[in-house]
């Protein structure tokens, strides 16, 4: 099983990888903020991912780190 994990000090929750996961598991939390004031992004249900790091890639502060 994959695992994706976020360094969420430094996102921005700019939503990038949001678009691009095939299995639609990550969304910006609704109650987690980081030190800068943005709401962070998260995986709703890491049992469903497939370790396309798909979500790494796209991320522009390289904050997503994908674990097979």
């Amino acid at each position: 099983m994959a695992k994706v994990s976020f360094n969420k000090a430094f996102c921005k929750s700019c939503g990038l990888c949001i678009g691009v996961c095939p299995k639609h598991i990550i969304s910006i939390s609704e109650s987690e903020i980081n030190s800068k004031g943005y709401f962070v992004a998260e995986v709703l249900e890491m049992d469903k991912c497939i370790g396309c790091a798909f979500c790494a890639t796209m991320c522009p502060d390289c904050v997503i780190e994908v674990e097979k």
